[in-house]
């Protein structure tokens, strides 16, 4: 595929480096000389130094061949003007933009075909707030993603040494009662798909997924915390932390947030109803003892600063804080960050590019989220009737080593997938794969050559 990117900022450099890495051809745009510079010193990508709306520079760069445009500048405007331009130059590219202004994104005409045509809309806001939600939801995970509309969620979490799983084999899990499968293991820095002989160690972090019904009872088993999240900390009250609080006002919770701007908290305090606001430092271990971090069951930093967070967290469990999400914007930062004991750690511009990749799939893909470090997918497609993967036991499908099918919906019925389970035409499966077997995976997800002949 031939993919514009006009931005190069964080999220523009991420998406550009995770394209051009899976050999699309890739051309991205800003006016910064500073970013273009270091485009060409790091990546393998076509760089033009200028301006995304300019209807010269989108001509000259061909975009009527082009089957994407990603507008990922910190502008909205910016984004918007480009999708328009790209809109009349190539009707039938797919558009995707960067949208931060909640009073854009209330006017739902504007994005139709009829105006701006834009196919996707990424709000790294809403999407932190549904993030934070889900892993409310389920207190002893680290991760939590849903799939086919919340009916089916993978959750990920640690192990610890007194873990009923540390030391076991995945064969003997069938003893354990309730549906579910271990679908990835992160080791390290390795993730593992794991095969039926492969041992679970202490400090694994683990992926299952399940039933969402079946999910309380499953966890229970591995003696992780289902209790429900009462007393939740925020600290930041920019654009995120106050959206964040305004979800979780009102509701029967003890939420309070914390800012040191005291201008920034007099607005909190007016529109926020129940939620506590407090002016002061988060990296202020006192002030965080005085305001009882220790009896949080969730604290959420989210300050403009990243640095401050991984300190804020860290005084937090150090306190006796349950849980701890961190904001890291810095992709560089992330594996690092990961590493030091953190429970969650949320990077908005990585929701940008799970959205994106959904588009570049081969075959039926609904959607694509990267686990840990992006060695691997969860990937949501649809099973074509003419694709190899249908009418045939799992068992005798020829997956490609460090690939396992995870669920399959069929209608209402949730299927955890055994070797003699049969895919059918037009079920939903939710599929975990090594990035480097996805190629493999998308020949056995789309037409058969011979369906044409």
């Amino acid at each position: 595929m031939k993919i514009v990117i006009i931005g190069a900022g964080e999220v523009g450099f991420h998406i550009a480096k995770k394209l051009s890495e899976e050999k699309h051809e890739v051309v991205i745009i800003d006016k910064d000389p500073r970013k273009i510079r270091r485009i060409n010193e790091n990546l393998d990508v076509q760089s033009i130094l200028g301006s995304g709306t300019s209807p010269k520079i989108l001509r000259e760069l061909r975009l009527e061949e082009a089957d994407m445009l990603v507008a990922a500048t910190d502008s909205d405007e910016v984004n918007l003007i480009s999708c328009l331009l790209a809109r009349n130059l190539n009707r039938y590219m797919i558009k995707v933009a960067r949208v931060k202004n909640q009073e854009y994104l209330k006017e739902k005409e504007l994005f139709k075909k009829e105006l701006l045509g834009v196919d996707m809309i990424i709000n790294t806001r809403s999407m932190m707030v549904e993030t934070v939600l889900n892993l409310m939801n389920v207190p002893g995970a680290s991760e939590v993603i849903e799939f086919a509309g919340g009916q089916v969620k993978l959750i990920g979490f640690s192990i610890t040494g007194g873990s009923p799983l540390a030391g076991r084999q995945l064969i003997s899990m069938k003893a354990i009662e309730g549906d579910f499968l271990i679908a990835a293991i992160l080791r390290g820095h390795r993730i593992i798909i794991p095969r039926g002989r492969d041992i679970i160690q202490a400090n694994d972090l683990v992926y299952i997924v399940a039933r969402s019904s079946d999910l309380e009872r499953v966890l229970e088993q591995f003696h992780i915390n289902t209790k429900e999240t009462k007393n939740i900390l925020i600290v930041g009250g920019g654009e995120m932390g106050a959206a964040i609080a305004s979800t979780l006002d009102g509701r029967k919770l003890n939420v309070k947030i914390m800012d040191m701007d005291g201008e920034r908290c007099k607005e909190l305090a007016v529109m926020l109803k129940k939620v506590v606001v407090i002016r002061g430092d988060g990296t202020d271990r006192d002030l965080l003892r005085e305001e009882r971090a220790e009896d949080a069951d969730m604290m959420i930093a989210v300050t403009g600063d990243e640095e401050s967070n991984v300190l804020i967290s860290l005084l937090a469990k150090d306190l006796g804080t349950k849980r701890t999400i961190t904001r890291v914007s810095k992709l560089s930062y992330m594996p690092v960050v990961c590493s030091i004991g953190l429970d969650t750690v949320i990077n908005p511009r990585m929701f940008a590019v799970r959205a994106i990749l959904q588009y570049i799939r081969r075959g039926k893909i609904i959607s694509v989220v990267p686990l840990r470090e992006e060695h691997a997918e969860a990937i949501e497609a649809e099973a074509l009737e003419t694709s190899d993967i249908v009418n045939v036991p799992l068992s005798q499908v020829k997956f490609p080593e460090g690939a396992i099918v995870g669920a399959v919906i069929r209608g209402e019925e949730i299927i955890i997938p055994k070797g003699e389970t049969i895919i059918k035409a037009n079920d939903r499966l939710i599929i975990f794969a090594m990035q480097q077997v996805v190629p493999q995976l998308e020949d056995l997800l789309t037409v058969k050559l011979e369906y044409f002949a």
